[in-house]
């Protein structure tokens, strides 16, 4: 079985909820088994008290851009030195994973060599610090059913993929749009097999608002993220969910069916203009548009 190192760059541990959330996913990936280590990498508000409390690596140096913000490329690379494993996953550290992760990976690892994991989340309201000494699996996943809402396709919360590629990245800022959408767009450049595990897996978004930001805006309005964009070669080059072909299921890759917001997809990166100009960019933000509305 192939070993499996989870490295994430968590927010500070200043505010309370943003905290808990924190501590509760975490918590999930050391559930995972032996055969999973769990690395942080970075220097934020409270990192080495969550590092002595779980007992996990740490990785505190990191390149940052002028705003402070971590860079995607120092963070994977901090993680690749700090790792002597196959497999890298890199999980936003609100995402809580369940035993089936681990186990859905190993199936990946049996039919490719090279390949890029990814998947939609369920976004779910969790209030309280989970208790692992319970039967947490079957109760978070009667919540999900309960409570959860499956999110759309253009939040890409993780990443695993071998430890030999994706060894040069841009200088993206993390946790702002754009780099997620580099990595789908980037593996299918290079033929490397994209994988969809949604149906194999429990993976939970915890809700939370954007106070963590500048002026509490979403990132995908910061200029961070427009210089991400830009480093990733412009949004012609944003790739999504929706551009992904094989998804496992049941043990087994398979080609994903065409359904309308694919095509719809399709024909929007058709007829998408490298400039946000002129009437082909207005077709395309009115096929944005039907297409989440299908979704």
């Amino acid at each position: 079985m192939n070993k499996l190192t989870i490295f994430a760059t968590p927010k500070p541990f200043s505010d309370p909820h943003i905290e808990l959330i924190q501590l509760n996913a975490i918590g999930s990936w050391l559930q995972l088994g032996e055969e999973v280590e769990v690395v942080l990498v970075g220097d934020e508000e409270g990192y080495s008290e969550v590092v002595n409390k779980f007992n996990i690596s740490h990785r505190p140096q990191v390149s940052r851009n002028e705003w402070g913000t971590p860079l995607v490329n120092s963070i994977f690379e901090q993680a690749r030195t700090a790792s002597q494993d196959k497999l890298l996953a890199y999980i936003n550290s609100d995402i809580i994973l369940t035993p089936d992760f681990v186990t859905t990976i190993q199936e990946v690892c049996q039919i490719e060599e090279r390949f890029l994991v990814v998947g939609r989340r369920w976004d779910l309201r969790i209030e309280k610090e989970i208790n692992f000494d319970g039967n947490w699996v079957d109760e978070l996943d009667q919540k999900k059913q309960i409570q959860g809402k499956l999110h759309n396709h253009a939040a890409i919360d993780y990443f695993v993929f071998p430890g030999e590629i994706f060894t040069e990245i841009p200088p993206f800022a993390i946790g702002r749009s754009g780099w997620d959408n580099w990595m789908i767009y980037h593996a299918l450049q290079r033929n490397w097999m994209v994988i969809d595990i949604t149906p194999s897996v429990i993976v939970i978004h915890q809700d939370h608002d954007y106070a963590h930001l500048p002026e509490g805006k979403p990132h995908f309005d910061l200029d961070e993220s427009n210089r991400n964009v830009k480093l990733g070669g412009g949004f012609t080059k944003s790739y999504d969910l929706l551009d992904v072909n094989w998804q496992l299921n049941d043990g087994k890759v398979k080609k994903i069916q065409l359904t309308l917001p694919r095509m719809l997809r399709k024909i929007e990166r058709r007829v998408m203009p490298s400039k946000k100009e002129g009437w082909r960019w207005r077709l395309t933000r009115k096929l944005r548009q039907l297409r989440r509305m299908v979704s």
